[in-house]
């Protein structure tokens, strides 16, 4: 039977010709592509081009707990869980049952790096082996004894380097797989090659980041690819990230630079440098929990300011002949500062709707040390003309301007891109 090349959603299929069925058919045809060397081969991948260079750690300290078998008999999994943990004690119970929940019928293991936690997360996890593996998932435990943890993306990196899945699901231990979670993942992932999958979410405590979670769950697919550059980071949000071994050999391995790093950002924007494609399963399969020691919260806003701003004129700019900013508030003249010199020679107005900003006429960079100081005008937006980058706040306007944006007839990802 010959199958379309256009997306298919997945529970459709699954509903369609049976997942069993289904798997049979189409992993002759995509796990033969995507098997070109063995699994554990990382020859080359330090010298894929990085920007910025990735930081690596060296091994010590370092014990493991190692499932039952020879690494031959664990050599073919399908899906290999990713977990680092770190202090998790509190919420790995109902981490670990949502994976023992799990519908696939498949083959699972569950890697863990415990990154020096001080806690009894360790003993918490141990004490789920036995139930893991008598429903066929079998358990790697490794870890170090530092005083102190090495961050979350070189426990990532130690946590794949001991599995030996066709693919990983990564899953953070503070958050709750729903049982489809795995199936459908697995189904798209043979749907979509070097892709990051990623799934709706529901936010726990419930009504916490409302902004963000409906930003998560109702983007397009278009989308996921044209507002990369927002403030809220990843389109396809790394707690449900399922990709191939393969896809992480050529875009990884996750910085290690520790606190402080967005490891998950770096990779996104490292995956899209590949040509890697975006995909998100439209159903809820994960509980994405929200508390103040997330170590989201280690990382500096203008840390991720720099790194979007960057990305941004690597994309977009560098291949702008000119542009509008649209907002002449501050977050637009910052975007503008941080740009470099010849994007800035690139910007022919800035646009907005508050008449006290369009009545002066100009935007003067002071800090410049050109003579005459650059003056920019300052537009109302029907006056303005695209391309635009947008720097007004998603979902804060009650729909002004989305309004606006409709009203000139244009095109995103064409004739603007979101940068807040």
């Amino acid at each position: 039977m010959r199958i379309a090349t256009a997306i298919i959603d997945s529970q459709f299929l699954s509903y369609l010709i049976g997942y069993t069925e289904f798997r049979r058919r189409f992993t002759a045809v995509f796990i033969s592509d995507m098997s070109s060397g063995p699994y554990d081969q990382r020859d080359g991948v330090s010298e894929i081009h990085i920007n910025p260079p990735k930081r690596l750690r060296t091994d010590e300290n370092e014990v493991a707990t190692l499932p039952r078998g020879t690494e031959e008999e664990r050599g073919a999994v399908d899906v290999s869980i990713i977990m680092p943990v770190y202090n998790a004690s509190c919420w790995l119970d109902e981490c670990l049952q949502g994976i023992l929940q799990q519908d696939f019928t498949g083959s699972m293991e569950l890697s863990v790096f415990d990154d020096a936690s001080t806690d009894d997360s360790k003993k918490v996890i141990e004490g789920w082996r036995e139930r893991l593996e008598s429903r066929g998932i079998s358990v790697v435990i490794s870890g170090h004894n530092s005083s102190q943890p090495r961050g979350v993306g070189y426990a990532k990196n130690k946590a794949i380097a001991q599995s030996c899945g066709k693919y990983l699901c990564f899953q953070d231990a503070d958050d709750i797989m729903l049982p489809q979670r795995v199936r459908l993942q697995y189904v798209a992932s043979l749907l979509h090659l070097n892709c990051l999958i990623g799934c709706r979410i529901q936010r726990l405590p419930e009504g916490s980041t409302e902004r963000y979670t409906r930003w998560i769950n109702t983007i397009s697919q278009d989308q996921l690819i044209t507002q990369v550059y927002t403030s809220h980071g990843p389109t396809v949000v790394m707690p449900t990230w399922f990709c191939s071994r393969n896809w992480y050999f050529k875009v990884g391995p996750f910085d290690e630079g520790g606190k402080g790093v967005p490891e998950d950002l770096l990779f996104f924007y490292q995956s899209l440098r590949q040509e890697g494609s975006l995909y998100r399963v439209d159903q809820c399969l994960l509980v994405y929990r929200y508390h103040e020691r997330a170590t989201t919260h280690s990382v500096k806003e203008e840390t991720i300011w720099k790194l979007r701003v960057d990305f941004l004129q690597e994309r977009v700019l560098n291949q702008w002949q000119s542009f509008t900013i649209w907002n002449a508030g501050k977050q637009g003249r910052k975007l503008y500062r941080c740009l470099s010199p010849t994007n800035q020679r690139k910007v022919k107005a800035f646009c907005d709707v508050d008449e006290n900003k369009i009545q002066k006429g100009f935007y003067t960079y002071e800090e410049s040390k050109e003579i005459p100081k650059p003056k920019i005008p300052v537009l109302h937006y029907k006056d303005a003309s695209a391309p635009f980058i947008i720097c007004v706040k998603l979902d804060m306007t009650e729909g002004v301007l989305e309004e606006n944006l409709n009203s000139l007839q244009l095109n995103e990802g064409t004739d603007y891109y979101h940068f807040n």
